[in-house]
């Protein structure tokens, strides 16, 4: 990217986590290049190398998260017992933000003071105590949402409307593909106080945002955006995906092994499945299990991410069944963190087995890769309707037995079902390509840095 004179001063409030990590210092680079000086202000918990990323400024911010113990392991465990898992979510979100309330606070202040001007402050959706306290300092607050836009839709819009006025509002095919009905009812739920709390600041700091950033494109989410822009006067820009838009970013709080791209080397075209769920995603014995037998019984190659303590009561894959490493034999490779924007981009990769992250999606989407879709939590789920029901490029695993496990790699891996899959799959990743030309995301960011510029004078 070629960068350009100075065009003022940002400050990018992020949240300490991997899925959120990333899409920030990817916008960060970008919106670098185009003339911003940037400040990144973060919790200390997942602290990033400053020594990695000299353009920026970063300035950390104590967040007393040794006393709450968030981390994300910590959330792991509290989203291993339920498969939305909002409840603990909420109350580890609340925690977080009101931890950083106070220090955000001083925090900002002291760099406005120091600046004397800022241009906009850039806030990542899940630290909305930030979006107050830019209120108060008089500065343009901005939103960045890490996942997808329909998510302004699931979380704070659709818990809201009554059956009737949710009805009237879902009737296009896409949405009802979508399952929202579904999807509320889970969110809607038995909530607790904090759910409530989180739900209504979330809500709230998105009303006062001076504009709202989405890492998605605008093809992927036509009928849903529509929608959302009826519920949100904010401007909303779409700028995915980031991760082509700043290639050269890597925020992984793990360590890549890229090792496994030397095996991948060695593997035919489009025949090596990629299966990895994640950072925080946690799995019991039995599916560890499970899956061994039915990535083994199954036939193809395959590249598998075990994070270390992703199987609970393991510390990585000593629990793997007696026989399996002996039955695989060089046909698998399994490491503990993958580069997987390379992984998928590699040309022996023909499937990915997937948690169904926002990150992950729209990583796969643009490199035509076909997805297996095993949801845990939160918009998971929403991304696997996206993937299974709307796009149709790919296909959902939802009995976890090695039996079915085996069946449904051979469906997305080799049968005719397989290839319709794949021919979609590609055809929306030229879809993405086509959004990095003029007039798709770069038209979206020339839109972005107008409202900046207009939301300083």
């Amino acid at each position: 990217m070629e960068k350009q004179q100075k065009s003022g001063h940002l400050v990018l409030v992020m949240a300490p986590f991997q899925g959120h990590l990333t899409p920030m210092l990817q916008l960060a680079t970008i919106l670098h290049s185009k003339g911003f000086s940037i400040t990144i202000v973060h919790p200390e918990l997942n602290s990033l190398n400053p020594s990695n990323h000299p353009e920026f400024t970063f300035v950390p911010i104590p967040d007393k998260i040794k006393e709450s113990q968030l981390s994300d392991e910590d959330l792991a465990d509290k989203l291993k017992e339920s498969l939305v898992s909002t409840v603990d979510v909420a109350g580890s979100v609340q925690s977080l933000n009101k931890n950083c309330a106070a220090p955000l606070k001083k925090c900002l202040e002291n760099i406005f003071h120091s600046h004397h001007h800022i241009a906009a402050v850039i806030i990542d959706t899940l630290m909305f105590c930030a979006q107050t306290i830019v209120n108060d300092l008089g500065l343009p607050g901005i939103t960045l949402r890490t996942s997808s836009a329909t998510t302004l839709l699931l979380f704070p819009v659709l818990p809201q409307l009554g059956e009737k006025e949710l009805m009237s509002g879902i009737e296009s095919p896409e949405l009802q593909a979508l399952q929202l009905q579904r999807l509320r009812a889970l969110i809607v739920q038995n909530p607790t106080q904090a759910m409530m709390e989180v739900r209504a600041a979330f809500t709230n700091a998105m009303k006062f945002s001076s504009a709202i950033i989405v890492n998605s494109m605008e093809f992927l989410e036509l009928e849903a955006l529509s929608k959302v822009r009826q519920y949100f006067r904010t401007p909303i820009f779409i700028v995915g995906p980031l991760h082509k838009l700043a290639p050269a970013i890597c925020g992984s709080l793990l360590t890549e092994d890229d090792k496994c791209i030397s095996w991948l080397n060695k593997q035919a075209p489009k025949s090596v499945i990629y299966v990895s769920f994640g950072s925080i995603a946690n799995i019991d014995k039995q599916e560890l299990i499970e899956t061994a037998w039915g990535l083994s019984n199954s036939k193809q190659p395959f590249l598998w991410v075990v994070r270390p303590g992703m199987v609970c009561g393991s510390e990585w894959i000593e629990s793997l069944p007696n026989g399996f490493e002996e039955n695989v034999g060089e046909r698998g490779c399994i490491v503990k963190w993958a580069p997987q924007k390379e992984v998928l981009a590699h040309g022996a990769v023909g499937g990915f087995w997937s948690h169904c992250g926002w990150n992950s999606t729209i990583e796969s989407i643009c490199e035509g890769v076909p997805m297996l879709c095993r949801p845990f939590f939160g918009d998971q789920l929403l991304n696997t309707s996206y993937i299974c029901n709307v796009w149709k490029i790919g296909l959902e695993l939802q009995n976890l037995e090695r039996g079915n496990i085996e069946r449904t790699i051979k469906r997305l891996m080799v049968d005719m079902e397989g290839k319709d899959i794949r021919k979609r799959a590609m055809d929306l990743k030229k879809k993405a390509a086509l959004c990095l030309m003029e007039d798709g995301s770069t038209s979206s960011f020339n839109g972005l840095i107008k409202q900046i510029t207009v939301s300083e004078t």
